[in-house]
């Protein structure tokens, strides 16, 4: 019995909080969820020349019925990774692509996830040049926060160089220690390859972070999330920031785990770029949510169970050149009033109640 339940439960997309019940093992199931909100401005223009394209009077003529749109959009969309036996949908969502505190502020109000109380963890305004951020929403039911800080990266050579900072929330999830790191990192602008500096970069920024948590505390779960502007098997992911494609290879704390390579393999991405599929927002973890899996041990503590790439059909594009891609809000400068250019993703984790 307790073998067929576990071999259901990683068939199944479950969120968190759905106790799950196999002879007398009773679990809970928490979601850590990852989405860029593409582009989540408010109309109102004070960065200059880099905000106006998003002010009524800007090329996209961004005016509140469009901010009130987008906004109402990007609620259901969270709201419908809840399920019947997840009602209270993920426990930690990164976000990415937003310009203030303020816009998180109005989603969280939204009727489609008012009801799930989500708080937004301390805010920071990175320098980016375009004005968009990182940043985490959170269900105070399952996760509280501890600490926050922001690392800055910096490129050397380039002083001038400004992107978003990445963010690592330290709290409580399920009563365990787990430290997530949100990020967005350089774009592919002029070239994947002329660019990869950046992002390695940005993947050796995150090393360091990840790191030092470890050494101040090796008994946390680490969990790092973004969009990453690469795929799993370029250098920023593979080898700046260590993440191994096969779940075996993970023997330590200190070793981390990316399932989306495997994803990736079948086909399946997060955005399209001219028919290609690529897997660019990414929830990789350390090897604290491999130590009790494997059939037949007993989940004690937060243990991984599947990840999974939400490409809802609601969530996508269903004619023209683009079908099949994402729903973004606009396309060839066209109000599309639809979702993001990305598709979000999530794993779950499993633990038994006592």
């Amino acid at each position: 019995m307790k073998k067929f339940f576990l071999f259901a439960l990683a068939g199944f997309m479950l969120a968190q909080l759905a106790i799950a019940q196999a002879g007398e093992k009773r679990y809970n199931i928490y979601g850590v969820m990852f989405y860029n909100l593409e582009n989540l401005f408010d109309t109102i223009n004070n960065n200059g020349k880099y905000d106006l394209e998003f002010s009524p009077n800007g090329a996209r003529q961004w005016n509140g019925d469009k901010y009130w749109m987008k906004v109402h959009n990007m609620a259901y969309a969270i709201s419908q990774m809840a399920t019947p036996n997840t009602p209270n949908g993920p426990a930690v969502i990164g976000v990415c692509e937003i310009e203030n505190e303020t816009v998180l502020q109005d989603l969280v109000k939204q009727p489609e996830v008012k009801n799930w109380h989500l708080q937004i963890a301390p805010y920071h305004n990175s320098s980016d040049r375009r004005g968009v951020d990182v940043g985490l929403l959170y269900n105070p039911r399952y996760f509280r926060v501890l600490n926050v800080t922001n690392q800055v990266l910096k490129i050397p050579g380039e002083d001038h160089f400004r992107t978003r900072d990445q963010m690592c929330v330290t709290g409580l999830l399920a009563g365990e220690k787990v430290s997530v790191i949100v990020n967005h990192w350089p774009s592919r602008l002029g070239g994947e390859e002329a660019s990869s500096y950046r992002r390695e970069a940005a993947g050796a920024l995150a090393r360091h972070t990840l790191d030092s948590l470890l050494r101040d505390d090796p008994n946390q779960g680490i969990i790092f999330l973004g969009d990453l502007n690469d795929d799993p098997q370029n250098k920023s992911c593979a080898v700046a920031l260590g993440a191994k494609r096969n779940m075996e290879d993970v023997n330590t704390v200190w070793e981390l785990y990316n399932p989306w390579w495997s994803i990736l393999d079948r086909g399946i991405g997060t955005l399209s770029y001219r028919g290609q599929w690529n897997l660019f927002d990414q929830i990789i973890f350390n090897g604290y949510f491999l130590q009790n899996r494997g059939e037949g041990k007993e989940k004690k503590s937060l243990t991984f169970v599947r990840a999974e790439a939400l490409n809802r059909d609601f969530l996508t594009t269903k004619e023209g050149d683009r079908a099949g891609a994402p729903h973004r809000t606009f396309s060839a400068g066209v109000f599309l009033n639809g979702y993001s250019d990305h598709f979000p993703t999530e794993i779950f984790l499993v633990k038994e109640v006592d």
